[in-house]
Order: C-alpha cells, then sequence, then structure tokens
C-alpha cells in the first residue's frame, strides 16, 4: 500500500512527469494507492479543475480520514521531531501512512525523515 503525499498528487497531473508515471506503474501492477486527507484537503485548494481532482481520485482507492489514530499518532511524531510549526501538516501525513500500514511516496524527504525513526517508511 502506498500513501501519496500532495506534492505526488499535484504532479501526478503532470504528463511525463516521474510522479505520473510511477502513478500509472503503481496503478497498472495492482498496487493500492491512498492518500491523507489533509494531503488531499492541500491538493483540492489548487488550483485545480474538476476534471484534474477527478484524475487524481480514480487513481486513489481511499482518501484515509484524519480521526483519533491519525492525530494520536501526528501529535507523537510532531513532539518527536521538535515541535517545530511547519512539521504540523507533514506529521498529520506521515500519521496517516503509518497507521495504514503504507508507505509514503514524497518528494519532501528532507521534512519527512525525521519522521523515518519513529515509523515511518518512504518510497
Amino acid at each position: 500500500m502506498i500513501c501519496l503525499d500532495t506534492n505526488y498528487l499535484i504532479l501526478g497531473l503532470m504528463p511525463g512527469s516521474r510522479e505520473s508515471q510511477d502513478l500509472i506503474h503503481w496503478a497498472q501492477s495492482g498496487e493500492t494507492l491512498i492518500t491523507a486527507m489533509p494531503a488531499w484537503y492541500e491538493f483540492t485548494c489548487g488550483p485545480v479543475t474538476a476534471l484534474q481532482i477527478a484524475t487524481i481520485r480514480s487513481f486513489l482507492h481511499a482518501l484515509i480520514a484524519f480521526d483519533e489514530p491519525q492525530a494520536s499518532e501526528a501529535a507523537q511524531l510532531f513532539n518527536a521531531a521538535g515541535r517545530k510549526r511547519t512539521l504540523r501538516i507533514d506529521a498529520m501525513i506521515a500519521a496517516t501512512a503509518i497507521v495504514a500500514g503504507a508507505a509514503l511516496a514524497t518528494n519532501n524527504h528532507k521534512d519527512f525523515n525525521v519522521f523515518v525513526p519513529h515509523g515511518l517508511k518512504l518510497i
């Protein structure tokens, strides 16, 4: 299972991009693709069209809600990473991937690497 970060959702719309090629490859190989609701929120803030939203949504098996288990995990990650304000949304996305048992596909390894020692798997 692969959880897509916001940048994968955005860049997946660019024909020929590595991200769009990854999405196509993963979909064709039967990989289960999900995204965290905070990433979906960031993506749909746009600018994106309804067709672009529908295109990316068609790749996703599920949009994972941000509920109590994800919130508890995100708080632990945020605190463990030094409570940096810029990591709040990233902690929410990382927590969603961890709780779902998914690896996170992101281009933002710099920010997400701080969560790896706490259970996050990156692609």
